[in-house]
């Protein structure tokens, strides 16, 4: 008996241990998988502050949390359980599904460079200012919120599916639950923070000496801190999107010319830039994906508008 138990406590420890080592293999690919989402998780970062503007500060960080449990809701029910079909049954659909994705990326911030160029998204503005009720102006800003998050979503469930190579089944699960968690937490408490430094410069603006100073100037520099994350996010769409792209058509080796070329224009350039090499290959495959981006981007936006300027357009004859 005493060996049966030193025999079962043995086995158990190694079930333990082989549990650890695939909980590390889980938490790596988890890390690894969120850092080639970079790009997405800071438009995600950036978009989501202006569904807040106008609101009262009361009730910034409880519409913040609705959009971060709606934001889970599209991880882990609906995106979750759709990447793990993917990976049992068609893998050969990710790269094709990211393609897509990342078209709808660089569409999106083109359709806004274009409205901010030609001063066309009053309208939308219009509709919102004309809600009198703040409860429905709130349902209706979280709702947009949402669905925008789903898309960015799936883009950043895509990515990192993509880059969980040689992995079971369930470990697979378990990394892409910890990056919708991970990612989630991390870009909505940074959202927490940003739209909360007006009032904790308010705050600490009440005091004296120099945290009274850092508190006015925080105050002050809150609303160019806002439109600067609103172009950084347009452009992380912009170059996430157009890098998606490039990617894409060179792992199905459609016009592959394409991302071949930027590649080697990077390397090129970065040859000559000494100890700036890599960031100056990251810039330049950024940039390189950026006009990617806003080329296919600004097909699509004008097919759009042509629609929906001419829906008649829409019904054949």
């Amino acid at each position: 008996m005493p060996s049966g138990l030193i025999a079962l406590l043995d086995d158990v420890a190694t079930i333990a241990k082989l549990a650890a080592a695939s909980l590390d293999d889980v938490a790596g690919a988890a890390g690894k998988a969120t850092a080639k989402a970079t790009g997405v998780v800071i438009d995600d970062t950036a978009v989501t502050p202006r569904y807040l503007i106008g609101f009262a500060p009361e009730r910034e960080l409880p519409i913040i949390g609705k959009i971060a449990w709606g934001s889970i809701h599209n991880k882990l029910l609906f995106l979750l359980p759709g990447a793990m079909l993917l990976t049992a049954f068609a893998p050969y659909l990710v790269t094709p599904l990211l393609m897509l994705g990342g078209a709808y990326l660089a569409f999106e911030a083109t359709e806004k460079i274009t409205e901010k160029l030609l001063h066309d998204h009053q309208h939308e503005d219009a509709l919102i200012d004309a809600i009198d009720d703040p409860a429905e102006l709130e349902k209706l800003q979280v709702a947009g919120a949402v669905r925008t998050d789903l898309i960015l979503s799936a883009e950043i469930m895509a990515i990192a599916l993509a880059s969980l190579e040689n992995m079971s089944l369930w470990m697979t699960g378990f990394a892409l639950s910890a990056v919708a968690v991970a990612i989630t937490a991390g870009v909505y408490g940074v959202v927490a923070l940003i739209v909360k430094f007006d009032d904790i410069g308010l705050h600490l603006a009440q005091g004296k000496g120099p945290l009274a100073a850092f508190g006015n100037g925080l105050v002050h520099v809150v609303p160019s801190l806002l439109t600067l994350l609103s172009g950084v996010g347009t452009a992380a769409m912009l170059w996430v999107g157009g890098g998606i792209l490039l990617h894409g058509l060179e792992e199905l080796h459609l016009f592959d010319e394409l991302p071949h070329a930027i590649h080697d224009l990077a390397e090129r350039i970065g040859a000559g830039a000494g100890a700036f090499a890599g960031v100056v290959k990251w810039l330049v495959n950024a940039i390189g994906g950026a006009v990617t981006g806003f080329a296919i981007g600004i097909v699509f936006v004008g097919v759009v508008r042509q629609f929906t300027a001419n829906p008649g357009k829409l019904v054949v004859d």
